[in-house]
């Protein structure tokens, strides 16, 4: 069952038409323009550092937690919170993989979703019994996802998975262990974001948790 808070989700496109007719002089360019404003006011505000992709590499792909590091890939500002990788002391007798050429690996999630320019967390499933499922894949050194249960595909109706979710995999580790599972904060501009941002232009804050399926 959706809960009210879905529920204003799935009335969030009636709201931007409505807001569209009172305000008909915003272009999509000034739409952008505010996105931006949105983002870089919520990085100076949660105190957050960025740091180039050439200095994450050379920190074999770890973000500082203690200096609130992120990267920025592919237009999406990361930070892997927990990734076990097994070249690191702590996690160096941990059972662990990434997902390899040509192969596909079923992933359960735990996740937030907030909105940036509203300040309100959207959709979540941290308060359910039931992870989200989705399946990734690999090929060509390109990652592919969809959903195939969960409240990410009952809310937006579309078993896509945003991609920017899915900018970490090539360095994410998994691994079958729940004390260990990876975990990701993302902003994600509304190109990279679910269908509803892509269409309305805003951007969000996600917390996800990737648990191999067991």
């Amino acid at each position: 069952m959706i809960n009210n808070r879905w529920f204003l989700v799935l009335l969030m496109p009636l709201f931007a038409i409505l807001f569209t007719a009172c305000d008909e002089g915003v272009s999509y360019s000034d739409m952008k323009d505010r996105e931006h404003s949105a983002i870089h006011n919520f990085i100076i505000s949660k105190g957050i550092s960025v740091i180039s992709k050439s200095k994450f590499l050379e920190q074999d792909s770890i973000t500082n937690i203690e200096n609130n590091e992120y990267v920025l890939l592919d237009n999406v500002y990361v930070q892997f919170v927990k990734n076990p990788n097994p070249r690191r002391e702590e996690y160096k007798d941990v059972a662990s993989k990434k997902i390899g050429e040509n192969e596909s690996m079923n992933l359960m999630v735990k996740y937030s979703e907030y909105s940036i320019m509203d300040e309100e967390t959207l959709t979540d499933n941290k308060n359910v019994a039931d992870h989200d499922a989705m399946t990734v894949t690999q090929k060509d050194d390109m990652y592919s996802a969809s959903f195939s249960s969960g409240v990410m595909l009952e809310t937006y109706g579309t078993t896509a998975v945003p991609t920017g979710w899915l900018v970490a995999m090539p360095y994410l580790y998994f691994t079958r262990s729940q004390a260990n599972h990876a975990e990701i904060n993302i902003i994600v501009p509304h190109s990279e974001g679910t269908t509803t941002a892509a269409t309305y232009v805003y951007p969000c804050f996600y917390n996800i948790k990737f648990y191999p399926e067991q």
